[in-house]
């Protein structure tokens, strides 16, 4: 039987429409697939090529450029590994160098002596004077809360110190330490460490779970702070509200667990808690943080050990554990984070700033319903590792490079 034109070209017509939306549904459910269609910033080889997205967006996302033509200026160098940078109510910047050291620089550069009163802390290996961050109350109390590696019977672990900086701010006083993780360990490494207070006045405390594989596993052990975001008050406590208080074996100061090294963590414009947290390699995280979860290390996680091997008996999905909203292979070494609020820079509103220590650049996120879809690198010029970015009174940026001749930065709009 002999088929008529009409009939042949009706078949024709829905053959194209059926292959028509077959591709539409592969280019929207294909985890491979970037956000959108564009061209991805990462280009690179996977270190783990065989392992593919939970979703779309999920990692490569879209490159993009700042229209906004920007200054750097190098306010001062020869910090010694600079760790940390808070910037003050004054336009001074509070500085921690990791051998123990915490000092005022001016905003034309003048370097203040080490102010006194600090412990001691221990800096081998990645430990040391880490983060500061002022008090919520800073204008009429002084107040700084500052995380080191502290120095114990048996090795060392992170630790919270708080003390009020005096009026000539050469020296701080009623000094006390009001929080020390545990267990204390003899190690080197994944220290975490980042401070942030939360819109509810509470401080959260980013820790890492040491590294070595046999303390690794803690960062799953409620008894352990190892690899746990900690939500506590200003006096050190476990915050009222904290998700395991009451569980029996359970530490009262964990907000969330299965944190790698989190040495990145900024709230965001709505009051939301996202931190940036160096996976293995391949498996760098954006997280958007929530009360109680559990983000998977070392069961759940992108990429491979720094060996090439398999991470040990690890998945990159299972249910009970949440996926990471982004991710990096190959990775940055993320440290340090601020999401942007400033008026200096209106088309980086409500980005998100992270240092990047192994390709020395500083990465800018842009960030819509909780998906990241564009992605830039900047100072890729300045060939430094970024170890922190914080935006200052002024809506300027202000990074530390992690130097033995360390500097500081001043970013701002060409004029």
């Amino acid at each position: 039987m002999r088929l008529s034109k009409e009939v042949l070209y009706a078949a024709l017509v829905l053959v194209t429409l059926g292959t028509a939306c077959t591709n539409k549904e592969i280019s929207q459910d294909d985890p491979d697939q970037t956000s959108g269609n564009c061209s991805p910033l990462e280009t690179r080889q996977a270190n783990a090529p065989e392992q593919k997205p939970a979703f779309a967006g999920q990692t490569r996302a879209c490159a993009m450029t700042s229209a906004t033509a920007i200054t750097v200026e190098v306010i001062t160098k020869g910090l010694e590994k600079p760790w940390a940078v808070e910037p003050l109510p004054d336009g001074s910047l509070l500085v921690t160098e990791k051998p123990g050291r915490l000092r005022i620089v001016s905003a034309t550069g003048t370097v203040s002596e080490p102010i006194t009163g600090l412990p001691a802390v221990d800096a081998r290996g990645q430990g040391g004077l880490l983060d500061v961050a002022l008090s919520p109350n800073f204008n009429s109390n002084n107040t700084i809360f500052w995380s080191f590696a502290e120095p114990r019977s048996g090795g060392n672990a992170t630790s919270v110190a708080r003390g009020v900086l005096s009026t000539d701010r050469k020296s701080l006083s009623d000094v006390r330490v009001i929080f020390r993780a545990m267990p204390t360990y003899n190690g080197t490494m994944h220290y975490g460490s980042r401070l942030a207070f939360g819109p509810d006045g509470m401080l959260y405390v980013t820790l890492g779970e040491r590294s070595d594989l046999e303390i690794r596993p803690q960062a799953q052990h409620m008894d352990s702070h190892m690899g746990k975001v900690l939500r506590i008050t200003s006096d050190g406590a476990a915050a009222p509200g904290n998700p395991f208080t009451g569980q029996a074996g359970a530490l009262p100061e964990i907000w969330s667990v299965g944190h790698r090294n989190v040495q990145s963590s900024a709230f965001d414009a709505e009051g939301k808690l996202w931190i940036v947290e160096m996976g293995p390699q391949g498996g760098d995280e954006l997280n958007l943080v929530e009360k109680g979860k559990n983000y998977g290390w070392p069961l759940v996680t992108y990429g491979e050990e720094y060996s090439g091997s398999p991470v040990p008996n690890a998945v990159t999905a299972k249910a009970g554990f949440e996926q990471p909203v982004y991710y990096w292979d190959p990775v940055i070494a993320p440290s340090g984070a601020q999401f942007y609020t400033g008026t200096a820079f209106p088309e980086w509103r409500n980005n998100l700033f992270v240092g990047g220590l192994k390709d020395k650049f500083l990465v800018r996120l842009k960030i819509e319903n909780n998906k990241v879809t564009g992605e830039e690198h900047l100072l890729k010029d300045r060939n430094q590792r970024i170890r922190d970015v914080k935006q200052g009174p002024d809506g300027a940026l202000y990074v530390v490079t992690d130097q033995s001749n360390g500097e500081l930065w001043r970013i701002s709009p060409k004029r």
